[in-house]
């Protein structure tokens, strides 16, 4: 358990309701839901750019063996707060009202630790904030990277589609991670795409709780009724 508080940055400022819930949670015990996710009070933070395993997700290490390697990524996270205040600077609320945050250890980045440690991937379809961390510990071999394993995301898709066998022949990147043509709907409910190096690309966020999304071509956004932004 630690003494949770938030940071709020003074710009861009988060929304009111950030706030209220912020003062709630502050001088609180927080506690690890797992990889990605603590709990300050009944506020509930999913960190920012980050994707962990799931809990159930088992990889697979040099041996060919099966570990818990989202179970070991929510310790990891546990015994790395231990018992330190930490505090979190909100960046948005994802689709299940969780704010999304920034959370630090005194000074020390905990979304960035768990990716350059190995305990988590760059969460590009959102940010990508953690790319060179990521890298960093691909390079080093550091803990799911020393394994085989399946990208979070799509281990949970497998998961909802009823798949059975969520272990991969090796480590791939996430397909999903590569469609880089974000759907964003306007304020009228138009329907536009945004592609890589576009005057408005990296300033538009996805919102898939709108119906906003990701595509993998111009030709997919398409046919699914998106039309190309000007500029």
């Amino acid at each position: 358990m630690v003494e949770g508080s938030y940071a709020h940055p003074a710009l861009p400022r988060p929304p009111a309701a950030h706030d209220a819930r912020a003062r709630r949670a502050d001088r609180r015990p927080a506690s690890v839901t797992d990889g990605d996710t603590i709990e300050i009070g009944r506020t509930k933070i999913r960190l920012h750019g980050i994707d962990v395993p799931e809990g159930e997700q088992v990889c697979q290490n040099a041996a060919g063996e099966d570990y818990p390697c989202g179970r070991g990524a929510a310790l990891a996270l546990s015994d790395r707060i231990d018992s330190a205040p930490i505090s979190c600077a909100p960046r948005d609320t994802d689709r299940y009202g969780r704010i999304v945050a920034v959370c630090r250890k005194g000074s020390e980045d905990l979304n960035a630790w768990m990716v350059s440690q190995g305990h988590a991937v760059a969460f590009r379809r959102y940010a990508e904030d953690y790319v060179a961390q990521e890298a960093e510990a691909k390079a080093a071999k550091r803990g799911i990277w020393a394994s085989t394993f399946q990208e979070p995301s799509a281990w949970r898709r497998e998961k909802r589609a009823g798949g059975e066998d969520t272990r991969p022949a090796s480590a791939s990147p996430d397909a999903a991670a590569n469609c880089k043509v974000k759907g964003n709907i306007g304020g009228k409910g138009t329907k536009i795409y945004h592609m890589p190096g576009t005057r408005d690309y990296e300033r538009t966020r996805i919102n898939e709780a709108k119906g906003e999304r990701w595509f993998c071509s111009p030709v997919d956004a398409e046919k699914d009724g998106w039309r190309p932004a000007e500029g």
